[in-house]
């Protein structure tokens, strides 16, 4: 992502988009087992909130903690690199948690009619 905003919006847009198939399936499937669905969009909701919070972590350290200005700009771009990557990971770590969990909930017949509907 090119900075916090965008990976925020990103984040945000994955996860609705996500909750928005399980509350559609949760509503107009029958069958389904709701309690798993809810935890799963629970899952989903929880990646979100937890991406953007961890987001928003500031590098700790000042230009007088390192020799120079670019030591100091080398540091701070290694520290926001790390972190976003490890954002990203446990983010759809959690995102696809939440899908096992939301699949998982789905009966096998309905899972059959979607793959026929989507092979038409």
């Amino acid at each position: 992502m090119a900075n916090k905003r965008e990976f925020k919006k990103y984040v945000e847009a994955v996860g609705a988009s996500a909750c928005e198939a399980m509350m559609s399936t949760y509503y107009n499937v029958d069958g389904v087992n709701k309690d798993s669905i809810a935890k799963s969009i629970e899952l989903t909701l929880g990646a979100v909130g937890a991406a953007k919070s961890n987001a928003d972590v500031t590098f700790d350290k000042g230009v007088k903690a390192f020799a120079g200005l670019k030591e100091y700009s080398v540091a701070k771009n290694k520290f926001y690199k790390k972190l976003f990557v490890k954002i990203k990971e446990d983010f759809f770590n959690s995102i696809d948690e939440a899908i096992k969990l939301f699949n998982s909930a789905i009966p096998a017949e309905v899972k059959e009619q979607y793959k026929n509907a989507v092979a038409e």
